[in-house]
C-alpha cells in the first residue's frame, strides 16, 4: 500500500514538473515570437510585399491595369540591352568572386600564423590595413578611380613616364578589369577575416597528427584545412556574390547611365528603364534577376548546412 502511495506521488510530482516546463516554454516561446516578430513584420512591409507586387507587375502593362502575360518576358529577352546586360553581369560575377575568393584566402593564410602568436600586433594592423577600403565612402573610392584612371590620371602619368603607351581605362574595355580590382581591392580584407574565422575553427589535432605522419604543407591544405573551410566557402561565396552587386556604384558615380559597353551592368539597365518609367520590362527583368541569384544562393546554402551538419 505505501508503495502504490509512493508511486502516485512520484507520477504526481512528475505531472507538475512537467506542466511548469511546459509553462516555460511556453513563455521562452511568446518572448521570442515578441522579439521577433518586429524583423518579421519589416521583413514582410518591405521585402516579401514589394517583390509580390513586382511579381505581379511583370504580368500587366505598363501602368499595371491590364494584363499581359508573358508579352513583358519575351520584350525582356529578345531586348538587346538587356543580354548586353545580363552577359557583362555574368562575366564580371565569374571573373571577381573566384579571384576574391583567392586573393582574401593566400591572405588569411598569410596573416593567420602572424595572429596565432608570432607577431598578433602585425596580424591587428594587418587586418585593419586590409578592412579600410570597407569603411571609405562610396564616392571617395570613386573620385580616386576617377584620379588614378582618367586620361591625365595618375596611371596614364606614369604609363607615359615610363615610355608606354597611354590607356583610356574608361574608354575602352580596360574599364571592366578597373571594376574587377576595384570590387577585388574593397573587399578582400572582409574576405579574410571570414577564411580566418573559418581556420581559427579547424582543430590543431589534425594538424598534429599531420605533422607526425609527416604531412607536407601542401598536402596539409589539401587534406585537411580544405575539406574544413567548406562551409566557410560557402558562406563567403555567397556575400561576396552580393557584394558583387554594389560595384555598380562605383561605375555609375565615375561613368554615368551610360559607361562603356564592357561595365554596362544589369544595375544600369534598371536605373535607365525606371528612369524611363517602362516599368513593365523592369519588374520582368527584375523576376528573372531574382530567379537567378536564387538558383545561384541555393546550393551555397545547402553547402553550407551539410558542412555545419
Amino acid at each position: 500500500m505505501l508503495k502504490e502511495t509512493g508511486t502516485a506521488k512520484g507520477k504526481g510530482m512528475a505531472a507538475m514538473a512537467h506542466k511548469r516546463n511546459g509553462r516555460a516554454q511556453r513563455r521562452e516561446a511568446a518572448a521570442a515570437a515578441c522579439f521577433l516578430l518586429p524583423s518579421v513584420l519589416g521583413t514582410a512591409l518591405f521585402v516579401l510585399a514589394p517583390f509580390a507586387e513586382t511579381v505581379r507587375r511583370s504580368f500587366t502593362n505598363a501602368l499595371g491595369t491590364q494584363g499581359a502575360g508573358l508579352a513583358n518576358y519575351r520584350a525582356v529577352l529578345g531586348n538587346a540591352a538587356f543580354r548586353l546586360a545580363a552577359g557583362n553581369t555574368a562575366r564580371f560575377l565569374c571573373v571577381c568572386v573566384p579571384l576574391l575568393l583567392a586573393v582574401s584566402f593566400a591572405l588569411a593564410l598569410a596573416v593567420r600564423p602572424l595572429a596565432k602568436g608570432r607577431a598578433p600586433r602585425a596580424a591587428r594592423r594587418l587586418k585593419t590595413a586590409f578592412l579600410l577600403p570597407m569603411a571609405l565612402p562610396v564616392a571617395s573610392v570613386a573620385l580616386l578611380w576617377q584620379v588614378l584612371f582618367a586620361r591625365r590620371g595618375a596611371v596614364n602619368g606614369l604609363l607615359a613616364a615610363l615610355g608606354a603607351q597611354e590607356v583610356d581605362f574608361m574608354g575602352t574595355g580596360a574599364a571592366f578589369w578597373v571594376l574587377v580590382g576595384t570590387y577585388v581591392w574593397k573587399n578582400a580584407g572582409y574576405d579574410m577575416v571570414l577564411w580566418l574565422a573559418g581556420l581559427g575553427a579547424v582543430p590543431d589535432s589534425l594538424y598534429e597528427a599531420a605533422a607526425v605522419d609527416g604531412a607536407t604543407r601542401w598536402q596539409t591544405l589539401r587534406r585537411i584545412t580544405l575539406p574544413q573551410l567548406a562551409p566557410t566557402l560557402a558562406l563567403t561565396a555567397l556575400l561576396s556574390l552580393v557584394n558583387a552587386f554594389k560595384a555598380f556604384r562605383e561605375a555609375y558615380l565615375v561613368a554615368g547611365s551610360y559607361p562603356h559597353e564592357s561595365i554596362y551592368l544589369l544595375q544600369h539597365l534598371f536605373n535607365n528603364w525606371f528612369a524611363s518609367l517602362d516599368m513593365g520590362r523592369l519588374t520582368a527583368a527584375a523576376v528573372l534577376s531574382a530567379l537567378a541569384l536564387l538558383a545561384l544562393a541555393l546550393p551555397l546554402q545547402r553547402a553550407m548546412r551539410g558542412g555545419g551538419a
